[in-house]
């Protein structure tokens, strides 16, 4: 592996890790923009606006970008969270400069009135979609319970009411404000040749504008409170739980990482041992969510309405235990196994290995390689996870749970 990096004077950081072994490649557009850089009025336009970016540009039609991608046999696609919208593709070596070139050319789309108003439409019944789906919804409506009215607590996908008073003039501004060269990352990684990757896209972005574009960086702890929502519709009981955890710069991550593995990984961790193989509950686990300047452990729990207070009364007690007596050896082993295995083969493809080249670099600024992230994933110690829980205190959480009338 070898490491590339430029700079344009416009700001726009193009990064490369070279695998002349690889037998393709992968690029990506990484805008450092989410819903969290929303304002209240506008909550939803980065999602809205990676959907616009497919219907074209002023040279050509949604139908033609589509054609372009798949004449070079392309897999592509893109993805909004709270922090970042990702332009990616996956192609053969052969076509990587023509999908460069025209990723380079969607990063400057029309944004026309006629294809707002009938994405638009799109948009809401993907809400619409998400709110039948429990496990989702209810992760949205915690954390906007969590994070109150803070911007992390933003939705991804918005509202029918922000959606429905969005303009596309309203997106146009914020596309201008966001999308500047200065908040975005352009990455490779695979089999290429760096010197002409470098010049494809100096030659095609070097004229965009650099603009203002920043974040404003709290550790939002969140707040600590306890609601429950009604819905007919549901036969089961579903419990989110949000808790503070530490940020993407932290070097804490990796022992975060192994924590929520411990404690909530889908299968032999404490979760599953005590309340799924116990069929107390159907589905329970806990995930690190590491963020630009903070971060949260997010708990997912379904089971019977009935099963709620033994569910609640076995996390509660894993969690004492988790800060009371510690991890042992085996399960430090058996976490770190997982959390290394997932890595590696995640890595071994260049699309895999994009994902983590190019957030590194979003995040810290920094190229960190597999053997990195392995050997930091080794070095954490049991003190240092016990240490972190005791720190963080999981059990003290925000919980919102959902299900039928009681």
């Amino acid at each position: 592996m070898e490491f590339k990096k430029n700079i344009l004077p416009n700001g726009l950081s193009i990064i490369g890790e070279v695998n002349k072994s690889a037998k393709s490649a992968a690029v990506g557009f990484f805008v450092r923009t989410g819903s969290r850089d929303e304002s209240k009025e506008v909550n939803g336009v980065s999602h809205f606006l990676e959907h616009m970016m497919f219907k074209g540009t002023k040279r050509l039609s949604s139908f033609e970008v589509n054609e372009a991608f798949d004449r070079t046999g392309a897999q592509f696609n893109a993805f909004t969270s709270e922090e970042n919208t990702v332009y990616y593709a996956a192609v053969l070596p052969e076509y990587l400069i023509e999908v460069i070139n025209l990723w380079i050319e969607l990063m400057r789309p029309a944004l026309r009135d006629e294809d707002f108003n009938i994405e638009k439409n799109v948009i809401k019944e993907e809400i619409a979609m998400y709110k039948d789906l429990p496990g989702h919804d209810i992760l949205e409506k915690c954390r906007k319970l969590y994070f109150g009215d803070g911007p992390c607590g933003n939705s991804v996908l918005g509202s029918d009411e922000s959606i429905n008073d969005l303009t596309a003039e309203q997106m146009r501004g914020y596309f201008a404000s966001r999308y500047a060269p200065n908040n975005m990352v352009f990455a490779c990684a695979g089999n290429f040749q760096w010197g002409k990757i470098c010049s494809t896209v100096e030659q095609g972005c070097t004229k965009w504008e650099k603009q203002p574009a920043e974040r404003k960086l709290e550790d939002y702890l969140g707040r600590i409170k306890k609601e429950r929502i009604e819905k007919a519709n549901l036969s089961r009981e579903h419990i989110c739980l949000i808790s503070p955890a530490v940020s993407a710069q932290d070097k804490r991550r990796f022992a975060a990482a192994i924590l929520a593995t411990i404690v909530g990984d889908d299968v032999g961790s404490r979760f599953f041992w005590e309340l799924v193989d116990k069929a107390i509950a159907e589905t329970a686990s806990l995930q690190f969510s590491p963020m630009d300047g903070t971060g949260a452990f997010y708990t997912y729990i379904s089971c019977d309405n009935q099963n709620v207070p033994m569910v609640l009364d076995a996390v509660k007690h894993i969690f004492e235990s988790l800060c009371r007596s510690g991890v042992t050896e085996e399960e430090m082993r058996t976490a770190k196994n997982k959390i290394l295995s997932a890595l590696v083969i995640k890595n071994e493809l260049p699309m895999g290995r994009l994902v983590d080249l190019g957030f590194n670099w979003v995040y810290s600024q920094q190229y960190r390689t597999i053997e990195d992230d392995i050997n930091a994933i080794k070095g954490v110690t049991i003190d240092e996870v016990c240490s972190l829980a005791k720190e963080l205190k999981p059990g003290q959480f925000t919980q919102l749970s959902m299900g039928p009338a009681k």
